[in-house]
């Protein structure tokens, strides 16, 4: 007699790549513990899973509209404005769950940042490593917002270490909490490989617009006075992967997982944003890099601080980037991998239950 394989649905948020390519370890390992992973989101985020689980079941979950201003300082305004849209896309997430629960028969939900993706009826497992949420003079407000929806949750999993050293800091540790949190340790779909090095800077690219567009811009024109071999990956989710050639550089629209993490090895040094999943995947691979924060994201300028404080790595604001910037990453450490794999028959005990 067959058995039947739990199906579980998993939800990253469509806010940038890094909530879809943090997942993709754990829908991996769902396959191969003899679960069914469903998979939910919408816009790039949907398209690159689609790309990477071609024979997996895909639903489409309401776009949150997430847009970013072209001035960093407008970051908060912007993203006050973007509220009723997030509200309304959360009512819309809860119905569909309901739905589908019966529909696909559901034993749990593994939701990164999607805040209506949950059920009473089933397991329900949120993962985020901001359980301090930095809004500037309104942190303690979006903070407490944020802690009282992941609440509704069975468990919250927190994609970093519980020790003093760690990747998160103060986003993702709290002094005192009732949340029924889990460390799972740093989540990353890539492996490290003793390959010889290709290329002496690998720009990588991600996250909404118009602040991608922009910082492409710069950088293609900052490149111009860069000598090294340069492979440039723009970010953007495309039907089709396209690659040229512009003298020292060579231009990428996206990778699939297996080409970006060759690459990523081949590399001597990493120029990108200083988001958490792009933290998790240097930290595993142990490469150097040099952080340009997204401009007016509390969040991403905290990390790019932290691991400059830390002398691991450098950062500056987006404005002030030249490309001379780049030689005070020869002072800094880099990242190193932390000790220590996730325990996923342990995780996805939680969908155990009867």
């Amino acid at each position: 007699m067959e058995i039947q394989r739990k199906n579980i649905l998993v939800a990253p948020l469509n806010w940038g790549l890094g909530h879809a390519t943090r997942c993709i370890p754990i829908i991996k390992k769902l396959q191969e513990l003899g679960f069914t992973p469903i998979i939910a989101s919408d816009g790039e985020a949907l398209q690159l899973l689609k790309l990477e689980f071609p024979h997996l079941k895909f639903l489409k979950l309401p776009s949150y509209t997430i847009t970013y201003p072209k001035k960093g300082k407008n970051f908060r305004w912007k993203m006050v404005q973007n509220i009723p849209n997030m509200i309304l896309a959360m009512r819309k997430e809860r119905e569909l769950v309901k739905k589908w629960i019966a529909e696909f028969k559901l034993h749990g939900i593994i939701s990164d940042n999607r805040l209506g993706v949950y059920s009473p009826k089933v397991p329900s497992a949120f993962i985020t490593h901001q359980l301090n949420v930095l809004t500037g003079s309104t942190t303690f407000f979006s903070t407490k917002i944020h802690q009282k929806i992941i609440n509704k949750f069975t468990e919250c999993w927190v994609p970093d270490v519980a020790d003093e050293q760690n990747l998160s800091g103060k986003l993702g540790h709290l002094n005192l909490t009732d949340l029924k949190i889990k460390y799972i340790g740093p989540l990353s779909r890539f492996r490290k490989t003793d390959t010889a090095i290709k290329y002496d800077l690998l720009v990588l690219l991600s996250g909404p617009e118009p602040q991608r567009t922009i910082l492409e811009e710069k950088l293609i024109l900052e490149l111009k006075n860069y000598a090294g071999k340069v492979i440039f990956v723009k970010g953007k989710m495309e039907q089709k992967q396209e690659f040229s050639q512009v003298e020292n550089i060579l231009f990428y629209n996206f990778m699939q997982s297996g080409e970006l993490e060759k690459t990523i090895n081949e590399s001597e040094l990493v120029l990108c944003r200083s988001g958490y999943t792009t933290i998790m995947d240097l930290a595993k691979l142990g490469k150097k890099a040099f952080f340009i924060p997204t401009p007016g994201q509390f969040e991403q300028e905290y990390l790019a601080e932290k691991f400059q404080k830390e002398g691991l790595i450098p950062f500056c604001n987006q404005e002030d980037f030249s490309i001379e910037k780049l030689n005070e990453v020869q002072n800094h450490k880099g990242l190193s991998n932390f000790k220590g794999e996730v325990n996923w028959q342990q995780l996805f005990s939680l969908f155990e239950r009867e």
